[in-house]
């Protein structure tokens, strides 16, 4: 049985900045990651069609240290390279966002760039080589020669200026560990304008490459040119732009951009990249960026292109004629048995995750020791998990005592300090133990918003419940082995997408969904996690309706 169509996107839920490399027959795919730790996600596929998380590669304190980044920093753009047997990693790590003001300067960025390496995908892999500060989106050309050269963005903070400046390229030498010679900026970009993403390729006498270009929301573009020589001058595609869905807001994947390629065995041409399915209602990307698929083809002209010309996103695209290879899906029911943390979660930004949580201490629950606020930038503890579908339900029991105020605990949908709705257990002298739903609402006049307290019994386990269609989430709990009682009012999952902001915040990550824990005293109270639940599902209506 072969596959006869690729459906996107093909790594749903947040995703972004896809790159990828095939071995033998083996593909890969490396995205970004942010603010979440472990740094880099990367994806495997033996038919472009199954995908499995493999493994995140950047896992120690020595590799990869977030406490501050805010939101939306941290690992952006890996790229993902293999020669010689051996598999190279290259990323940014975002220090600093900075934003436009209002003369039209662009603030400082913080954006250094590494390089990391292992023989094995699966790691270990090495510790960073620092390259350069100069801009984001670093990728890693191997040319023919034996030579390397790192290519990136580079940003421009001085006012009046372009800040994305264009694409410059230096040479590596992998024998010192360093850029060595010049940097030379070799590709300006078009009119669109916000040129990032670079990655170069060799084939048939000419050096091409591909840019994002119009920024990663509804403008979002690939762009192609292309030189005899590797420094220029690189003169643009016939159409400039070979995907785009800019001009074509009817369409179900927009901002469809930020492309990679990759060969099969036989010759054929795919391309990854980024996109986003908006809520019908409410236009609102809540699963992030995603990554999707497109097969391109060389055309006599020495261009590439989509298989119709069109240069269009779609949702099903013709597979390369292999054998497919499914793989086996993750539980819906993760009960926390092992050393480890399952590898669908994630937390935020701390290389030190024993401060965090602890998968022993208590034998067969998942422990999260009260840290930080949950809008914290540093020390938090929160473990969750993406969102994979626009409908999805989710649920944990837990365990968790608190004595005073500035003690709680619960189920978090979370996009990031800025918006989440958090259905927690706190303390009072007036209602005891109870539960109650905070919301974090940029796009509205009064940021936070608070349910009235839901007095509940101590001493007992409370399950706690979301469930999420499109653009309305609901919370529900149950008390012991009482009923399940749902809270009467919905709530607004829109807001945890990339769109929902306030002035001068990014967004470029994705919704998430699991467990916090804060002591505000900084007594660590902890709460006991016994199991988490997730499953992405088709629309039906919430029973609480």
């Amino acid at each position: 049985m072969t596959a006869r169509t690729l459906h996107n996107p093909i790594l749903p839920g947040f995703n972004p900045d896809p790159s990828i490399v095939r071995v033998g027959d083996d593909y890969y795919v490396a995205t970004s990651t942010f603010e979440w730790f472990p740094g880099v996600q990367i994806h495997h596929s033996r038919d472009l069609s199954n995908w499995r998380l493999l493994t995140r590669p950047l896992t120690r304190p020595s590799q990869l240290d977030m406490l501050g980044d805010p939101d939306s920093c941290g690992i952006w753009a890996p790229c993902l390279t293999h020669h010689d047997g051996r598999f190279y990693l290259v990323y940014t790590d975002v220090k600093r966002y900075g934003r436009a003001v209002r003369d039209g300067s662009a603030s400082l960025r913080d954006t250094h760039n590494y390089l990391v390496t292992s023989p094995r995908i699966e790691g270990p892999w090495s510790d960073p080589v620092y390259l350069n500060s100069s801009g984001f989106d670093p990728s890693l050309f191997h040319d023919d020669d034996g030579k390397k050269y790192v290519l990136n963005m580079l940003w421009d903070h001085r006012p009046l200026t372009n800040p994305f400046a264009g694409i410059v390229l230096q040479e590596y030498s992998e024998r010192e560990g360093k850029l060595v010679g010049e940097r030379r900026n070799i590709f300006q970009g078009t009119s669109l304008g916000l040129t990032e993403a670079p990655h170069l390729y060799k084939r048939g006498g000419y050096y091409y490459l591909i840019t994002a270009e119009g920024g990663t929301g509804w403008n979002h573009a690939v762009t192609m040119a292309r030189s005899h020589k590797l420094m220029g001058p690189y003169e643009l595609h016939p159409e400039k732009y070979i995907l785009s869905s800019r001009l074509r807001p009817d369409l179900p994947l927009q901002r469809a951009g930020h492309a990679d390629l990759v060969e099969t065995p036989e010759g054929d041409v795919y391309m990854v990249y980024l996109c986003g399915r908006p809520l019908h209602n409410r236009g609102r990307c809540t699963l992030g960026r995603e990554t999707a698929i497109a097969p391109m083809r060389w055309c006599e002209d020495g261009w590439l292109r989509t298989l119709d010309g069109e240069g269009l996103p779609a949702l099903e695209v013709r597979a390369p004629d292999v054998q497919t290879q499914q793989f086996e899906r993750d539980p819906v029911r993760e009960h926390f048995d092992g050393k480890e943390l399952p590898l669908p979660f994630q937390w935020l930004r701390s290389p030190w995750p024993e401060e965090l949580f602890s998968t022993s201490e208590r034998p067969g629950h998942l422990r999260l020791f009260g840290r930080e606020t949950i809008g914290s930038w540093f020390r938090q503890a929160l473990v969750a998990r993406r969102q994979e579908a626009h409908c999805y339900s989710a649920a944990t029991r837990m365990e968790f005592e608190p004595a005073h105020f500035q003690q709680a605990a619960g189920l978090v949908a979370y996009y990031n300090s800025s918006k989440f709705h958090y259905l927690h257990v706190s303390h009072d002298d007036t209602h005891g133990k109870h539960l109650r739903v905070m919301s974090r609402r940029p796009d509205q006049v009064v940021l936070d918003a608070f349910t009235a307290p839901i007095p509940i019994p101590s001493g007992v386990p409370v399950e706690l419940r979301v469930e999420v269609d499109f653009e309305r989430l609901y919370f529900g709990y149950r008390v012991g082995d009482g009923p399940l009682v749902w809270l009467p009012e919905p709530f607004d999952a829109s807001l945890l997408s990339d769109e929902a902001t306030g002035p001068g915040l990014p967004n470029f990550t994705g919704a998430f969904v699991g467990m916090a824990c804060y002591d505000l005293a900084g007594t660590r109270q902890p709460a006991d996690f016994d199991y988490f639940d997730y499953a992405s599902r088709a629309f039906v209506p919430n029973p609480c309706l």
